[in-house]
Protein backbone atom coordinates (compact mmCIF):
# COMPACT_ATOMS: atom_id res chain seq x y z
CA UNK A 1 0.00 0.00 0.00
CA UNK A 2 2.97 2.32 -0.55
CA UNK A 3 4.56 3.37 -3.81
CA UNK A 4 8.01 5.05 -3.66
CA UNK A 5 7.56 6.81 -7.00
CA UNK A 6 4.24 8.35 -5.99
CA UNK A 7 5.79 9.33 -2.66
CA UNK A 8 8.77 10.99 -4.32
CA UNK A 9 6.57 13.00 -6.67
CA UNK A 10 4.33 14.05 -3.79
CA UNK A 11 7.25 15.14 -1.62
CA UNK A 12 8.62 17.14 -4.53
CA UNK A 13 5.27 18.86 -5.02
CA UNK A 14 4.79 19.64 -1.33
CA UNK A 15 8.32 20.78 -0.63
CA UNK A 16 8.80 22.95 -3.67
CA UNK A 17 10.26 26.38 -2.99
CA UNK A 18 6.97 28.28 -2.78
CA UNK A 19 5.04 25.78 -0.67
CA UNK A 20 8.05 25.10 1.59
CA UNK A 21 8.27 28.81 2.38
CA UNK A 22 4.60 28.86 3.32
CA UNK A 23 4.96 25.70 5.41
CA UNK A 24 7.96 27.13 7.22
CA UNK A 25 6.50 30.56 7.94
CA UNK A 26 4.13 29.53 10.73
CA UNK A 27 6.67 27.42 12.68
CA UNK A 28 9.19 30.26 12.53
CA UNK A 29 6.53 32.70 13.75
CA UNK A 30 5.53 30.36 16.60
CA UNK A 31 9.12 29.98 17.76
CA UNK A 32 9.73 33.73 17.52
CA UNK A 33 6.61 34.45 19.59
CA UNK A 34 7.68 31.82 22.13
CA UNK A 35 11.09 33.46 22.52
CA UNK A 36 9.46 36.86 23.00
CA UNK A 37 6.99 35.51 25.56
CA UNK A 38 9.74 33.75 27.51
CA UNK A 39 11.82 36.95 27.62
CA UNK A 40 8.87 39.10 28.69
CA UNK A 41 6.97 36.72 30.99
CA UNK A 42 9.60 34.24 32.09
CA UNK A 43 8.96 30.49 32.47
CA UNK A 44 5.28 30.13 33.28
CA UNK A 45 3.46 26.83 32.82
CA UNK A 46 0.04 28.41 32.26
CA UNK A 47 1.39 30.88 29.70
CA UNK A 48 3.17 28.04 27.90
CA UNK A 49 -0.06 26.03 27.76
CA UNK A 50 -1.99 29.04 26.47
CA UNK A 51 0.54 29.77 23.72
CA UNK A 52 0.84 26.16 22.58
CA UNK A 53 -2.90 25.61 22.78
CA UNK A 54 -3.93 28.83 21.07
CA UNK A 55 -1.20 29.27 18.48
CA UNK A 56 0.26 25.83 17.87
CA UNK A 57 -2.59 23.34 18.18
CA UNK A 58 -5.53 25.59 17.33
CA UNK A 59 -3.94 27.55 14.49
CA UNK A 60 -0.62 26.29 13.14
CA UNK A 61 -1.33 22.54 13.02
CA UNK A 62 -4.64 22.73 11.09
CA UNK A 63 -3.30 25.32 8.64
CA UNK A 64 -0.23 23.21 7.91
CA UNK A 65 -2.57 20.24 7.57
CA UNK A 66 -4.56 22.18 4.97
CA UNK A 67 -1.44 22.99 2.96
CA UNK A 68 -0.02 19.46 3.11
CA UNK A 69 -3.29 17.55 2.79
CA UNK A 70 -4.79 19.46 -0.10
CA UNK A 71 -1.41 19.96 -1.75
CA UNK A 72 -0.75 16.23 -1.84
CA UNK A 73 -3.35 15.65 -4.57
CA UNK A 74 -5.46 18.77 -5.20
CA UNK A 75 -3.13 20.51 -7.69
CA UNK A 76 -2.81 17.32 -9.78
CA UNK A 77 -6.57 17.07 -10.06
CA UNK A 78 -6.94 20.78 -10.81
CA UNK A 79 -4.42 20.87 -13.67
CA UNK A 80 -5.40 17.46 -15.05
CA UNK A 81 -1.98 15.88 -14.53
CA UNK A 82 -3.58 13.27 -12.28
CA UNK A 83 -4.52 11.32 -15.43
CA UNK A 84 -0.85 10.51 -15.98
CA UNK A 85 -0.61 9.19 -12.44
CA UNK A 86 -3.78 7.14 -12.83
CA UNK A 87 -2.42 5.67 -16.06
CA UNK A 88 0.39 4.05 -14.09
CA UNK A 89 -0.03 0.41 -13.00
CA UNK A 90 -0.62 1.47 -9.41
CA UNK A 91 -3.77 0.64 -7.48
CA UNK A 92 -5.93 3.63 -6.57
CA UNK A 93 -5.92 2.86 -2.82
CA UNK A 94 -2.13 2.68 -2.97
CA UNK A 95 -1.99 6.16 -4.50
CA UNK A 96 -4.22 7.58 -1.77
CA UNK A 97 -2.44 5.83 1.11
CA UNK A 98 0.97 6.86 -0.23
CA UNK A 99 -0.07 10.49 -0.59
CA UNK A 100 -1.64 10.39 2.87
CA UNK A 101 1.57 9.06 4.41
CA UNK A 102 3.53 11.88 2.77
CA UNK A 103 0.99 14.50 3.87
CA UNK A 104 1.05 13.17 7.44
CA UNK A 105 4.85 13.16 7.52
CA UNK A 106 5.09 16.73 6.23
CA UNK A 107 2.39 17.94 8.64
CA UNK A 108 4.12 16.27 11.57
CA UNK A 109 7.55 17.68 10.77
CA UNK A 110 6.32 21.25 10.26
CA UNK A 111 3.96 21.22 13.26
CA UNK A 112 5.09 18.79 15.96
CA UNK A 113 8.79 19.70 15.85
CA UNK A 114 8.27 23.48 16.27
CA UNK A 115 5.62 22.78 18.93
CA UNK A 116 8.17 20.84 20.96
CA UNK A 117 10.84 23.49 20.48
CA UNK A 118 8.42 26.25 21.46
CA UNK A 119 7.35 24.34 24.56
CA UNK A 120 10.94 23.86 25.64
CA UNK A 121 11.60 27.56 25.09
CA UNK A 122 8.50 28.65 27.00
CA UNK A 123 8.88 26.60 30.16
CA UNK A 124 11.40 23.82 29.63
CA UNK A 125 8.63 21.20 29.47
CA UNK A 126 7.35 22.02 32.95
CA UNK A 127 4.37 19.78 33.83
CA UNK A 128 4.99 17.94 30.56
CA UNK A 129 3.34 20.78 28.63
CA UNK A 130 5.77 20.68 25.70
CA UNK A 131 5.61 16.90 25.30
CA UNK A 132 1.82 16.82 25.76
CA UNK A 133 1.17 19.37 23.02
CA UNK A 134 3.75 17.72 20.77
CA UNK A 135 1.92 14.39 21.06
CA UNK A 136 -1.37 16.21 20.42
CA UNK A 137 0.14 17.80 17.31
CA UNK A 138 1.29 14.39 16.07
CA UNK A 139 -2.15 12.89 16.59
CA UNK A 140 -3.94 15.87 15.05
CA UNK A 141 -1.61 15.75 12.04
CA UNK A 142 -2.94 12.34 11.09
CA UNK A 143 -6.59 13.37 11.25
CA UNK A 144 -6.08 16.74 9.55
CA UNK A 145 -4.00 15.28 6.72
CA UNK A 146 -6.65 12.65 5.98
CA UNK A 147 -9.52 15.15 6.11
CA UNK A 148 -7.83 17.69 3.87
CA UNK A 149 -6.54 15.05 1.45
CA UNK A 150 -10.17 13.99 1.06
CA UNK A 151 -11.16 17.61 0.55
CA UNK A 152 -8.58 17.86 -2.22
CA UNK A 153 -10.37 15.07 -4.10
CA UNK A 154 -13.80 16.66 -3.69
CA UNK A 155 -13.42 20.30 -4.72
CA UNK A 156 -11.14 22.59 -6.68
CA UNK A 157 -11.45 25.08 -3.83
CA UNK A 158 -10.04 22.70 -1.24
CA UNK A 159 -7.60 25.23 0.22
CA UNK A 160 -10.33 27.83 0.74
CA UNK A 161 -12.72 25.36 2.37
CA UNK A 162 -9.88 23.89 4.37
CA UNK A 163 -8.86 27.28 5.75
CA UNK A 164 -12.48 28.07 6.61
CA UNK A 165 -12.68 24.79 8.50
CA UNK A 166 -9.34 25.34 10.25
CA UNK A 167 -9.83 28.99 11.19
CA UNK A 168 -13.60 29.21 11.69
CA UNK A 169 -14.73 25.77 12.82
CA UNK A 170 -11.63 24.55 14.66
CA UNK A 171 -10.21 27.79 16.05
CA UNK A 172 -13.53 29.55 16.75
CA UNK A 173 -16.51 27.21 17.05
CA UNK A 174 -14.43 24.23 18.11
CA UNK A 175 -13.15 26.08 21.16
CA UNK A 176 -16.22 28.16 22.05
CA UNK A 177 -19.44 26.36 21.04
CA UNK A 178 -20.31 23.35 23.18
CA UNK A 179 -21.87 21.19 20.44
CA UNK A 180 -19.06 21.90 18.00
CA UNK A 181 -16.41 20.84 20.48
CA UNK A 182 -17.48 17.21 20.17
CA UNK A 183 -16.75 17.34 16.44
CA UNK A 184 -13.40 19.10 16.68
CA UNK A 185 -10.07 17.44 15.89
CA UNK A 186 -8.51 20.01 18.18
CA UNK A 187 -10.58 18.82 21.14
CA UNK A 188 -9.86 15.17 20.34
CA UNK A 189 -6.13 15.81 20.31
CA UNK A 190 -6.42 17.89 23.49
CA UNK A 191 -7.86 14.81 25.19
CA UNK A 192 -4.64 12.99 24.33
CA UNK A 193 -2.57 15.94 25.56
CA UNK A 194 -4.51 16.00 28.81
CA UNK A 195 -3.69 12.35 29.39
CA UNK A 196 0.00 12.89 28.66
CA UNK A 197 0.33 15.95 30.88
CA UNK A 198 -1.58 14.38 33.74
CA UNK A 199 -2.35 17.79 35.22
CA UNK A 200 -5.00 20.49 35.15
CA UNK A 201 -3.31 22.86 32.69
CA UNK A 202 -4.63 21.05 29.63
CA UNK A 203 -8.28 20.09 29.43
CA UNK A 204 -10.62 18.79 26.76
CA UNK A 205 -14.40 18.67 26.51
CA UNK A 206 -14.16 15.21 24.95
CA UNK A 207 -13.19 12.12 26.92
CA UNK A 208 -10.12 10.17 25.85
CA UNK A 209 -11.99 6.97 24.82
CA UNK A 210 -14.42 8.92 22.63
CA UNK A 211 -11.61 11.07 21.23
CA UNK A 212 -9.56 8.00 20.31
CA UNK A 213 -12.48 6.35 18.53
CA UNK A 214 -13.37 9.53 16.66
CA UNK A 215 -9.78 10.11 15.55
CA UNK A 216 -9.53 6.57 14.17
CA UNK A 217 -12.96 6.63 12.53
CA UNK A 218 -12.41 10.00 10.85
CA UNK A 219 -8.97 9.02 9.57
CA UNK A 220 -10.08 5.66 8.19
CA UNK A 221 -13.35 6.98 6.73
CA UNK A 222 -11.70 9.98 5.07
CA UNK A 223 -8.97 7.81 3.57
CA UNK A 224 -11.47 5.25 2.27
CA UNK A 225 -13.74 7.87 0.74
CA UNK A 226 -10.79 9.66 -0.87
CA UNK A 227 -9.96 6.37 -2.56
CA UNK A 228 -13.55 6.10 -3.78
CA UNK A 229 -13.41 9.62 -5.16
CA UNK A 230 -10.21 8.84 -7.01
CA UNK A 231 -11.75 5.68 -8.44
CA UNK A 232 -14.81 7.64 -9.58
CA UNK A 233 -12.59 10.22 -11.24
CA UNK A 234 -10.86 7.48 -13.18
CA UNK A 235 -14.13 5.95 -14.36
CA UNK A 236 -15.44 9.34 -15.41
CA UNK A 237 -12.31 9.99 -17.40
CA UNK A 238 -12.50 6.64 -19.11
CA UNK A 239 -16.08 7.18 -20.05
Amino acid sequence: MYDPTVARLTYRALLGRRRALILGALPVLLIAISVAVRVLAGADDQVAADVLGGLALATMVPIIGVIAGTGAIGPEIDDGSVVYLLAKPVKRPTIIVTKLIVAIAVTMVFSAVPTLLSGLILNGNGQQVAVAYTVAALVASIAYASLFLLLGTITRHAVVFGLVYALVWEALFGSLVSGAKDLSVQQWSLAVAQKVSGGDLITSDVGLPAATVLLVVVTVAATWYAGQRLRSLTLAGEE
